[in-house]
Formats: C-alpha cells, structure tokens, sequence
C-alpha cells in the first residue's frame, strides 16, 4: 500500500526539524483479552495517543486544531502485529510523519517492548484535513503557520521503518 504525497508549495520548508521524543505506554489490565495478551484493537488507540503526543510536541495540539474549526479524520489505517504485549509492558512508541502535502498526512509508527527492544508492531495511518462542515481545506492556503509547523515534523526517511 503505497501513497505517494508531494510537496506541491512554490517555497518548501527548508528549517530545522524537530527531534520528537516517543511516547510510552504501560499497558493496563483491562486492555487484555481472554488469553491475557494485549487486544489488537488497543494498538489503534495507543496509536492515537502517539500522534497527539507528535502533534503537542510540535506545539500543535488536536484541541487547538479543534478551536480553530479543523478536524482530521482518519482515511486508513494499518497496524502489522509482530509479537505479543502483555499486562504491564511498556511500549516504546516512535510516531513520525512520512508524508504530507498540506490536505493529507501519513503517519508511520514503530511499537517496541521498553525493556527488551523488541518489535511489537509497525503500522501507518492516513488522515485529512477538513473544516467543521466536512469540506476538505489545504492547510498550505488556510493557515500556513499551521503548513510550516507540519514540515517541522515532516520526516523524509519516515517510509523507513526498521523491523
């Protein structure tokens, strides 16, 4: 599943980027199922929690998004589960932005067990942006103080996740 998304600005970011610290995650009790193992749909939301975490270090929060009238939906998502987490690991969640034109953005993130390093999982997620009324908006033309801020994460080699 490929996605190809381009810079199409006349004057792209050339800055510094950001160096974004990965979330961590202890998993709790009730997020296990019947074999005590870690339900997959709970990889998802730790997902979830990751991106805002990326979004609040760049200082962007979803809420401040929200205040502002913009939404950003989720169009896909895929997470390939690659060993079992258990009831109080912790997960070491590397999140970076791989692609983004200023309508759409993916994401990439890399699970790991805190203690051992070991690959948990890798996954991706695409989004859009849209005002409150549903209607898709270019961030580059509508707030491009927003623009900049997206190319302050915006990772090249994101497409590069090591398993």
């Amino acid at each position: 599943m490929e996605m190809s998304v381009k810079d199409t600005r006349i004057k792209p970011y050339t800055g510094e980027k950001i160096k974004i610290r990965p979330y961590e995650r202890v998993a709790q009790y009730y997020e296990t199922d019947q074999m005590g193992i870690i339900h997959h749909s709970n990889f998802i939301r730790w997902m979830e929690e990751a991106r805002n975490n990326l979004m609040d270090q760049m200082g962007f929060s979803y809420k401040a998004m929200e205040e502002m009238e913009i939404i950003s939906p989720v169009l896909s998502v895929n997470c390939e589960y690659k060993s079992m987490v258990h009831f109080h690991d912790t997960v070491v969640i590397e999140a970076r932005i791989a692609d983004y034109n200023g309508v759409k953005m993916r994401v990439v993130y890399r699970m790991t067990d805190k203690e051992n390093g070991e690959l948990r999982a890798v996954a991706e997620s695409v989004h859009c942006f849209l005002n409150h009324g549903g209607k898709p908006i270019s961030l580059k033309r509508a707030y491009p103080e927003i623009d900049t801020k997206f190319f302050t994460l915006y990772d090249e080699n994101g497409d590069e996740i090591k398993e």
